[in-house]
Parts: structure tokens; C-alpha cells; sequence
């Protein structure tokens, strides 16, 4: 049996994260809390929203309801990208070159690493945000569909239409696919075909009961596992088409609760499964071998993350249940 070592905050956690292998864990309320030697209390917001690892693992980016935009790095230093504002940050996401994009409203600004600032406006609110793996392109998740903007230069934006609201928005590792999450029981995407403002085709990812808030890509995007179900709803990427005529794999089925967050794993294909009741699984792609990684505890898992190796899973749950497993034991 995996060994779990418990912390207890007491609070909402909305994202756990590894910067390089210290454990991060970041709470509603808007502290985040580091394991490095000791726990350390990193009060970064009034009111924390969202968060995103840099493409490095080494700086963690929060957004809040207090405007501001701020990066964690591994040694517990902080740093402010933007000071407190009227807008909240609702969306923060993290991109190549170190470059940090966030949305306040219908405007979202882009940060590059020489300082400089881009801003993109959009007609309705912002809801979620996402680079591309490679070049500098930034999709914002907005009702109706999703914008796709050059952060250098001066191309227009490239418009992704889909009826409904998208609340998150990411794409495959390859740079193939862009996925949204919707605020209806659904995920969509679109198949890219490399060509600016080229030939688009949708995808429809539906049949959850209950909304999609937690989505991870396989780490060669061959999968891309989502939670809104009994079980972990994991759907294949791996042909010309995506998932396009194909059923998804259902990993991880309980008859008693649902799955409220999915985190697949840095090296093998296996996903690690958090539920409504605290249960965390952990499942192999292969075959569905499931081993149980840690026991039902307070309140639902809302956020997982494994370090590189893919050694240790941290949790967090909306109770405030926190802790790392050891899967080697």
C-alpha cells in the first residue's frame, strides 16, 4: 500500500502543484501552503481564483480577487506581476519563452519575459485561457466559442465557433487539438489543421452527468482523461481524428460517487482518479488495473498533481484534506 503523509488547511484547495519537488497547495481563501523542510504560509491574495506551473515546474502563478497577479517559486520567493486592481484575475495561464497570460473581465494581457505587455480585448468575458505548446498563440475560452490570438505581430485572431459557454480551454501536447470544457455536461474541441485560419473540425465529447471540471492530457497526448462521471471518462487521441467515431474509456467505475478530479501520470499511461467522497485511485490505461493510492476522507479531491519522476501525488481536497502519496510506499 502507497504511504500518505496528511496536512490538514482547513481550507478549500483549489490547485497542488510540484515546483521542482517541493509541494505547493493553493487555497480559496488565498494562502498557499509550502512543503520545503518544514510548512511554510505563503499569503498571496485576498481571495485566490486560479493558478498555473510555468513550463519549467520551478514558479507557481496565482490570480485573485484582489486583482493581482503573483509567481511562487520553489525556494518560497514571491514576486508581483501586476499589483491590486478593482478587476478580478479569474484566469491565469502559463506559456513557452516565460511568458504568463491573464484574464480580468473581457481583457486578458499577456506578460513576456522582457517585460514587455500585449493586451487582447474580446466582446463577452474571458473564462478561461491557454498557449499553445509551441509559439507564442494564446486561445481565451469565451462565450460561444474560443479566440486564438499571435501574441507577436499583428495577425488577426482566429475565431473557434461553438453555441454555449466555454469555461476552459487547452490544447494537446502536439499542438493538434484545442479542447474546451463547457458550462453545459460537455467537453467540445476542434481539430487543427496547421494552417492559420485553415479548415476546422469539431468534435463532440458528451453523455457526462455532471459538468467537466477537471481535464489532463496523457503525457504523449495519446489520452485525455476528464472527471463529470462515475468513473474517469478518458478519451482517445491518438489517430488523425481523435476521439471523432470513437468511444471513451471508462477507468476507475464506482456505483456510489462521482469523479471530481483526474491527473495522469508524467511517464506511464496510468491516471490518477480523485472522488466524491476523498477516495484516490490510481488506473492503468492498458488494462484498467486500478490500486487503490488512498482511502475515502472529508470532503471531495479537487485538485492532484505528480511530481516529474512521477514518484509522489499530491492532493487536495475542498475540505481542506491535503497530503502527498508515495506510491512506492
Amino acid at each position: 500500500m502507497p504511504t500518505v503523509a496528511p496536512i490538514d488547511v482547513d481550507d478549500h484547495c483549489l490547485a497542488t502543484a510540484f515546483l521542482d519537488d517541493v509541494p505547493v497547495f493553493a487555497m480559496a481563501s488565498g494562502q498557499v501552503v509550502r512543503l520545503d523542510h518544514g510548512t511554510h504560509r505563503h499569503e498571496l491574495h485576498d481571495g485566490l481564483l486560479a493558478t498555473a506551473v510555468t513550463l519549467d515546474g520551478k514558479s507557481l502563478i496565482t490570480g485573485g480577487e484582489d486583482g493581482k497577479v503573483m509567481r511562487l517559486d520553489a525556494d518560497g520567493t514571491e514576486t508581483t506581476l501586476r499589483p491590486s486592481a478593482r478587476k478580478w484575475v479569474s484566469t491565469v495561464a502559463a506559456g513557452p519563452q516565460g511568458a504568463v497570460a491573464y484574464a480580468e473581465g473581457r481583457a486578458a494581457t499577456v506578460l513576456l519575459a522582457d517585460g514587455t505587455e500585449r493586451c487582447f480585448e474580446q466582446a463577452r468575458t474571458i473564462e478561461g485561457l491557454g498557449f499553445t505548446p509551441k509559439g507564442l498563440r494564446l486561445a481565451m475560452a469565451r462565450y460561444n466559442g474560443v479566440s486564438l490570438v499571435f501574441v507577436q505581430g499583428s495577425a488577426p485572431a482566429i475565431d473557434f465557433e461553438w453555441k454555449g459557454a466555454h469555461n476552459q480551454v487547452m490544447f494537446s501536447p502536439d499542438g493538434r487539438f484545442l479542447v474546451t470544457a463547457m458550462q453545459e455536461n460537455a467537453l467540445h474541441g476542434w481539430k487543427l489543421d496547421g494552417k492559420p485560419g485553415g479548415e476546422q473540425r469539431h468534435m463532440r465529447m458528451t453523455g457526462y452527468p455532471a459538468k467537466v471540471k477537471s481535464l489532463s492530457w496523457s503525457n504523449k497526448g495519446k489520452w485525455l482523461a476528464s472527471s463529470g462521471a462515475p468513473s474517469a471518462i478518458v478519451w482517445p487521441f491518438s489517430g488523425k481524428d481523435g476521439p471523432m467515431g470513437k468511444a471513451p474509456l471508462e477507468l476507475g467505475q464506482r456505483a456510489d460517487t462521482m469523479v471530481t478530479c483526474v491527473a495522469c501520470h508524467p511517464v506511464e499511461d496510468l491516471v490518477a482518479i480523485g472522488f466524491g467522497d476523498g477516495m484516490v485511485l490510481a488506473v492503468r490505461i492498458a488494462d484498467s488495473k486500478e490500486a487503490l493510492l488512498r482511502r475515502p476522507g472529508k470532503g471531495p479531491i479537487t485538485a492532484m498533481a505528480w511530481n516529474k519522476p512521477g514518484r509522489l501525488l499530491a492532493f487536495g481536497s475542498q475540505a481542506g484534506d491535503c497530503g502527498v502519496v508515495d506510491i512506492a510506499g
